[in-house]
């Protein structure tokens, strides 16, 4: 394998979206390669790659046709042999590959819960009738309308510095972020609380970054394999088994996680309406190795309560 390492005149192109994140996550890639193997830093590049879901941000996602936003460029880009890997978050990912694509390596997971974000208050049971929230995730919003169906909430699309930036404009009372996030940046100037995962339930795969390769490039697997995590893996192979017996897409509020204690896997779902006037949630335990029929079987439960038309889109979020 020695003798086939990139090197600075033939380095490891690795794919990435440009904003100020996914440059963290892609160079905490380069690191950890770097490290693994003794290389250089000039011994891969990052090559930014601007997503359909990157280029339209007055529109909430639901409008313009869900996650595969903001992988399909970066995809086309692998698939073509313009890069060599790509470096994803991993809850902006469909659950399904494009044919001959590989996802099977993940970095150590981040903190996953969400940030409660407000210069004035500390979190949700402080704010006023009526207040103004903002957030362009519909699993958030529909989980903070079945808690506080008073709220007010309107789109907040756009990066992390984007919806900080509205919220010191006063567009908003708040809004909410990924601690991953904040943690990844070293943002820890943000005013935020972190929220228990049993008051609201993250988005599948939240703070987990995932790296996608061509099926056929041995070289390369060989060296992601060095740097894979394999927990944050079990974790997530219930989660999106869950998900995808779901068919979920950032088009249903659907929130998942799962946890590890020794060699048991426990694992939590949530389903709501995205008006968020129902919820339905479960959970299963068992063995590490039974995590994705857990994660299926809590998602056909969850499906089953809920009924046909349950995730209905009905938007009453005022764009901003």
């Amino acid at each position: 394998m020695t003798s086939d390492l990139p090197t600075p005149d033939a380095p490891l192109k690795i794919g990435t979206r440009g904003s100020p994140l996914a440059l963290a996550q892609a160079n905490e890639t380069r690191d950890r390669l770097a490290q693994a193997f003794d290389l250089p830093h000039e011994a891969f590049t990052i090559v930014v790659i601007k997503t359909t879901g990157d280029r339209i941000i007055d529109r909430p996602l639901k409008e313009i046709g869900g996650k595969g936003l903001f992988t399909r460029e970066i995809e086309e880009e692998l698939l073509s042999g313009g890069i060599d890997i790509a470096v994803h978050s991993m809850k902006d990912m469909p659950v399904l590959q494009p044919d001959g694509l590989m996802l099977d390596t993940y970095l150590p997971r981040e903190d996953v819960r969400d940030a409660f974000i407000s210069p004035h208050h500390t979190g949700i049971a402080e704010l006023a009738s009526g207040a103004v929230v903002g957030t362009s995730s519909l699993r958030r919003r529909a989980q903070l309308l079945h808690r506080r169906p008073d709220l007010t909430v309107v789109e907040f699309r756009g990066n992390m510095q984007t919806r900080l930036k509205k919220l010191e404009d006063g567009v908003a009372s708040c809004t909410f972020l990924a601690m991953a996030g904040l943690n990844r940046m070293k943002m820890d100037e943000v005013p935020k609380t972190a929220i228990a995962p049993e008051d609201m339930l993250p988005a599948v795969a939240q703070g987990a970054i995932g790296i996608e390769r061509r099926a056929d490039d041995d070289r390369t697997a060989q060296m992601l394999a060095a740097i894979h995590d394999g927990p944050t893996g079990q974790r997530l192979a219930a989660e999106r088994a869950f998900l995808a017996t779901l068919d979920g897409s950032c088009e249903t509020p659907i929130a998942g996680l799962a946890e590890l204690d020794g060699d048991s896997l426990h694992l939590r779902g949530e389903v709501l309406r995205p008006d968020g006037s129902t919820a339905h949630s479960g959970h299963r335990s068992g063995p590490i190795s039974d995590g994705a029929a857990m994660g299926s079987d809590l998602a056909q439960e969850l499906l089953t309560r809920a009924g046909p038309g349950f995730f209905d889109w009905h938007s009453g979020a005022d764009k901003v």
